[in-house]
């Protein structure tokens, strides 16, 4: 196994790029269906990226210290830089949901970089102290125990089981443990909450896995077939979990756990053979380069998108009259706001490229 894939710096440049796309339409009123997230139960395009992250960072995880355990460094060690990676993103997650206002009574605790920061911590934590069936073992626990607790765990005033937006268990405990500290469009819930944590431990967990599979030595084409044989498998069993738990990226239930990972081991297949199999590389520079800097053009896209809707300007905000003056007129509704979201979207590359250039990566 080559020090570093070139396939995964692909797949997670694509994915970032995406995201900054869908994060910043030009207006929330006028977006394509597919570059929104499903309002409740079920999936759309959009609700892929973030699970997709979680799950590359298992990948990382199992290819980069799989190679310094083989090489002999010890598991403290290793885990206390772990704690050190955690703090960092979880603390640069805080940033990104304090700004500009820094208030200290309702500003978002958890949110998209805490949860990959908690997901990496327990990841790498039972990466180091058990073998490939305890992996397994957890990864199963994460999933079947957050069932468990939505369907038997009972919230006051309304029972067990109900997996509506205001009744479930999950909406229950980030009422009562993060309170004002919710996410600031639901007020009294988290999509990256308390317990919905738990299931995506298990993302980051199948993407260990996966890094298992790849790290192997095994010829490249059994591992990208095996690879495509574990994600039909996992979708096959999403749309079999479904309709007792149903697909849900808010709730991230352990059936939404299933389909983003199968989808990823599908996709990432795909561009393993491509790029590391078939060794295409024209026209991979750009996502390469973002890929291998994505916490920091994920945190640029979002201070600077923030910055742009506190600035007033012209009776409005910056960010409206960029839009209402430089898009707007151009196309429909529709097309005006993705417009603005891909030329949002190129203005991250141009940070992303500046950061290579300087030889700058943020890797927390």
């Amino acid at each position: 196994m080559p020090p570093r894939l070139l396939s995964l710096d692909v797949f997670r440049g694509l994915i970032m790029a995406f995201m900054v796309i869908v994060n910043t339409a030009g207006t929330g009123d006028a977006v394509y269906p597919p570059l929104r997230h499903a309002k409740w139960h079920g999936w759309t395009p959009t609700d892929v990226v973030f699970p997709s992250f979680v799950w590359i960072i298992g990948v990382a995880i199992s290819l980069s210290l799989g190679r310094k355990l083989d090489a002999g460094a010890a598991r403290g060690p290793l885990l206390l830089t772990a704690a050190r990676r955690t703090a960092i993103l979880f603390a640069l997650g805080l940033l990104v949901y304090a700004f500009p206002t820094f208030d200290g009574a309702t500003f978002r605790i958890l949110g998209v970089l805490q949860r990959l920061a908690i997901c990496y911590f327990f990841t790498v934590a039972i990466f180091l102290y058990t073998g490939i069936r305890g992996q397994v073992i957890a990864a199963v626990s994460c999933l079947l125990g957050f069932a468990l607790l939505m369907f038997y765990a009972p919230v006051p005033g309304y029972g067990a089981g109900n997996l509506d937006v205001e009744r479930n268990f999950a909406h229950y405990l980030d009422r009562i443990v993060l309170g004002a500290h919710n996410y600031a469009h639901t007020k009294t819930w988290d999509p990256e909450g308390v317990l919905t944590t738990l299931p995506a431990i298990g993302s980051c967990l199948i993407g260990l896995l996966a890094g298992h599979l790849l790290a192997s030595k095994r010829d490249l084409a059994v591992r990208t077939t095996g690879m495509l044989i574990i994600g039909n498998v996992l979708i096959a069993l999403a749309f079999m979990w479904d309709p007792w738990l149903p697909i849900n990226k808010s709730l991230w239930t352990s059936s939404f756990v299933l389909l983003m990972a199968g989808l990823d081991f599908v996709m990432f297949a795909s561009i393993l053979w491509l790029v590391d199999g078939l060794g295409y590389r024209r026209g991979l520079s750009p996502v390469v380069i973002m890929g291998r800097n994505a916490i920091a053009v994920y945190m640029a896209s979002e201070l600077i998108d923030v910055t742009l809707q506190a600035i007033p300007m012209a009776g409005t905000t910056m960010r409206v009259w960029l839009y209402e003056t430089f898009f707007a007129p151009l196309a429909s509704p529709m097309n005006a706001s993705l417009l603005y979201a891909v030329s949002y979207m190129l203005l991250m590359l141009g940070v992303a490229y500046l950061l290579h250039r300087r030889g700058w990566y943020l890797r927390a």
